[in-house]
This record gives structure tokens, sequence and C-alpha cells, in this order.
């Protein structure tokens, strides 16, 4: 994985925006605890702690509010400055902290595209979009996480990842990886 593949993910994730209408806010999502305004906010929010993450810096920004301007261009604005950070010489070979322990750069790349992909996933699946998002990255993240998700980071409750669901037979890829994330699919 590169940070063209996060880049790949991020526009995923502004087509799916790019669907998103002012009167869908108070939707329920996929995820329990968040409505589609909520999913935004979190959204943008994850774009400026990956970039912290890679600056070796607090996060400033965790997109509260977000939903109720532009979200679009405030996503790409901060996606941009994201990828910019993963894109720089060496790093995805230096150590960051994202908050919760020490992880190679490439590990923060793979939490990020990850995190993307999949609340692009909980978007369009809320707001009634197509959310069979692009096959290929989803087959990737989907084989990624099975090797790199542990029973310890899961709960009932979801704090970093639900339990695993099962998904129906001939779930796309995308609502497979929702399911293995912990998503009633």
């Amino acid at each position: 994985m590169n940070p063209q593949a996060l880049a790949q993910c991020q526009e995923i994730a502004s087509q799916v925006l790019s669907g998103v209408s002012a009167d869908q806010m108070e939707m329920a999502t996929p995820c329990a605890d968040w409505n589609v305004g909520q999913l935004i906010d979190h959204l943008v929010g994850s774009q400026h702690w990956g970039l912290s993450a890679m600056e070796g810096t607090p996060p400033t920004e965790d997109g509260s509010g977000s939903c109720q301007g532009d979200y679009l261009a405030t996503f790409q604005a901060a996606a941009q400055a994201c990828t910019a950070a993963f894109s720089e010489e060496g790093a995805l070979e230096k150590m960051v902290n994202p908050g919760f322990g020490d992880m190679p750069g490439a590990a923060m790349l793979g939490l990020m595209m990850t995190d993307t992909f999949q609340h692009a996933w909980d978007l369009a699946t809320a707001t009634g979009q197509d959310n069979n998002l692009n096959p290929e990255i989803a087959s990737q993240l989907l084989a990624a996480s099975q090797q790199s998700i542990q029973p310890a980071f899961r709960s009932e409750e979801g704090s970093i990842f639900g339990m695993e669901q099962q998904a129906p037979k001939d779930a796309n890829a995308a609502t497979q990886l929702a399911a293995f994330l912990g998503r009633s699919v």
C-alpha cells in the first residue's frame, strides 16, 4: 500500500460525500453512535488525525461542525494535506504515534485507508447510494484487516472494532469488509 492508494480511498469517499444532501444529516448510519452528520465530521476529523500522527503533533482539528458547511470541500482539503504527509520521503518507514502507541508510518497508512474506505461505505449505505465501492481496494483492505486486527481490538461496544458479523454469501467485497469490521450488514 502506498499514499496513492490512500488518495484512491479518499476519492471514493469524496464521490460518496458528493451524493449526500443536507437533509440527510440526521439519518442513522451503520455506525450505531453516529448519524450522517456526525459521521461526516468524523471522516473529516480522521484526515486531520492522520496528518497529525504523521507530523508528530497533537491533533488540533476533530472535524466537528464540518457537516454544516461545504463538507465535500472541507474533506478534500483535509484529505489532500493528509496524503501529502504520507507522501513525504521516509514517511512510511518512520515511527508515529496516533494516540494509542507507536507504529510504523506504513501501518498508519493502512489504518487511514481502512477508516476512510469503511466510512465511505457507511455513508453510502446510510444515504441509499451504491455501496459496492471499488471491489479491488475492498478486497485488499479486507485481506489486510484479517491479518492485522487482533481479537483484543474488538468489543461488543465497538470502542475500536465491533465483533465480526456474518456477511450474506452474495455480499460485495466492501460489504464483506464492513461485516468483518463489525457492521451489521
